[in-house]
Order: C-alpha cells, then structure tokens, then sequence
C-alpha cells in the first residue's frame, strides 16, 4: 500500500460502493490526507470485516485533511446508467472537500475530468493507495448503514444481511412481493416482465 501516487499535494482518493446492489443509491467517497501521512492498517474495504471497516472509518475521519461522502439514488442511476451514476458520486464527493485537491486518483479504470483537475484512474486502486482504500471504507460503511435503516421498512428483502446485492434471497423475494420504490428497475431481476 502506498501513500500517494505523486507529490503534487493535496491528492484526493475516490471510490464508490454499491454498483451492483439491486437497491438503493450508489455511494461514493473522496479523501485527502495530509501531507506524509500513512497508517497501516487501512486497506480495501472488501478485505476488511465489518467491525474493522467501522473502526478504521473513524480513524479516517478523525485524520484526514478533508473528506465528503455522496450518493445518487437509484431513480439517477435508473435515469442514467450505473457508470455515469457513480463517476457522478464521486463528483459530488468532491465537491464536498473543504480542500480543492490538486490531483485525484480513481479506483477502476472509468472517469470523467472533475474540473480541470488531472487524474488518474488505478485498477484496483483500493489495494494499492492509501487515500483510495480509505474511501473504499467511508463508501462501503455509509452505504451498509444507509441500506441497513432501508430494511426495517421492507423487511421481507432481508437488506441487513444481504445489503440488497442480488442474492438468492433477495431475488426470490422480488418475485413473491414485487419491487420497492427503492429497486433500480434497470437491473435485470427487477425489470418488469413482459405478458
């Protein structure tokens, strides 16, 4: 895990959560840390248990220079695709930093230009930078938390354990009960089926 990708300070890491969920809004993060900071512990959400990500999130809040959480709901995503639903997160995380970053590093390998601002997109990214794995984890928590309180209204989805990924669980309960206002009807299992 590295630090940073340059020197070209402040560097702000972007990374998003819940691109293939069946429900619910997309989550992205952005975090700047200061200038030689680094903590070892930090690492891509996906490797981490639950109890683990909450704990580093509160370290990352507590050390970073800036960071901003964001989302689009599933009626954006629905209305302009999963891709450009996420790079739009990512925007508005941005958008929320109390620092304008001079350099931004992506996870994956899709952007769009933030400003006039250089990037760089990093395939698998959050196992190799710091700020990135760190909004790996600001993402993935928010997004568990915000889908968690969504499945005390529609319990019969069983979203607090599945995190309304398109488990069996989930997409047998979407042929019993139908959909929620909450379903991205753009995705396969949720698509209205034709007579």
């Amino acid at each position: 895990m590295q630090a940073f990708y340059q020197n070209n300070y402040p560097e702000a890491g972007c990374d998003e959560a819940g691109r293939g969920c069946l429900a619910g809004p997309v989550f992205a993060a952005a975090v700047v840390f200061p200038s030689g900071y680094f903590n070892p512990n930090i690492n891509d959400s996906k490797q981490l248990s639950e109890k683990k990500r909450l704990l580093l999130r509160d370290e990352i809040i507590r050390d970073a220079a800036t960071y901003c959480v964001a989302s689009c709901d599933n009626q954006e995503i629905d209305r302009i695709n999963i891709l450009n639903a996420s790079i739009r997160a990512m925007h508005r995380a941005l958008d929320g930093l109390n620092v304008t970053p001079a350099f931004i590093i992506v996870d994956g390998n899709k952007f769009k230009p933030y400003k006039t601002i250089p990037y760089k997109t990093v395939v698998k990214g959050d196992s190799l930078y710091l700020s990135i794995a760190a909004a790996s984890i600001l993402a993935k928590t928010y997004r568990d938390e915000w889908i968690t309180r969504a499945a005390e209204q529609y319990p019969e989805y069983n979203w607090a354990k599945n995190k309304a990924y398109p488990t069996r669980d989930h997409i047998e309960a979407i042929q019993k009960y139908g959909v929620t206002p909450l379903h991205r009807m753009t995705y396969e299992p949720c698509m209205p089926k034709l007579l």
